[in-house]
């Protein structure tokens, strides 16, 4: 028998298919984006899938979601085991190329659909947000925040842990703080052990 929480998770799957603000997607026979299970401990927050993301109906499938991985401690396994990482975007689909990089997610799905998935992820203990656009949402309120100041403070938003995007494009970022390989991407993965393997 499925679990009531599987049903859930592939009810809204389809609502969001079905709905009209995406119909342009769905001509296209893309999927939304998003894996979960009530069992996850931990919850990654994207902006939107890539081209490549979406192409090949796996989150984070790019050179972007292998640094993320280094990032987290984790195997490729571990990372698309969805009993033990919900995979959530602002945005369930790639939203197109823009003059430096993707376009961003639109503004209103993330509060249309992610209370209904969150509300279903009942086991969560660590949600990292990757990108200035989840950052605004979960911790800022929908202001402008620096991503270097939140991502600096990132301890101090437990159990929400803050990261600067793992696009190739962030590498100047990435070279000018050199704080964040150094004491950050270690604190992470301690965070992400503790809440894989918390009772």
């Amino acid at each position: 028998m499925r679990s009531r929480s599987v049903d859930e998770f592939n009810v809204i799957r389809r609502e969001i298919i079905e709905h009209p603000s995406n119909a342009w997607a769905t001509q296209l026979g893309w999927e939304p984006l998003f894996t979960a299970s009530a069992r996850a401990r931990v919850l990654v927050i994207g902006q939107a899938p890539g081209r490549v993301a979406q192409e090949t109906g796996q989150p984070w499938s790019d050179a972007s979601g292998r640094l993320l991985r280094s990032w987290l401690g984790v195997t490729d396994a571990t990372f698309y085991d969805p009993e033990q990482f919900a995979l959530l975007p602002m945005d369930f689909y790639f939203p197109g190329k823009g003059a430096s990089g993707d376009l961003p997610p639109r503004p209103d799905v993330a509060p249309l659909w992610h209370p209904r998935i969150l509300s279903a992820l009942s086991n969560v203990r660590l949600t990292v947000l990757v990108g200035a656009y989840s950052q605004r949402y979960y911790l800022h309120g929908q202001k402008r925040q620096s991503v270097t100041v939140t991502v600096r403070a990132a301890e101090s938003f437990l159990p929400f842990f803050p990261l600067v995007h793992p696009s190739p494009l962030a590498r100047g970022w990435r070279s000018r703080n050199p704080w964040f390989e150094a004491t950050t991407v270690p604190r992470l993965a301690q965070e992400v052990r503790r809440a894989l393997h918390a009772d």
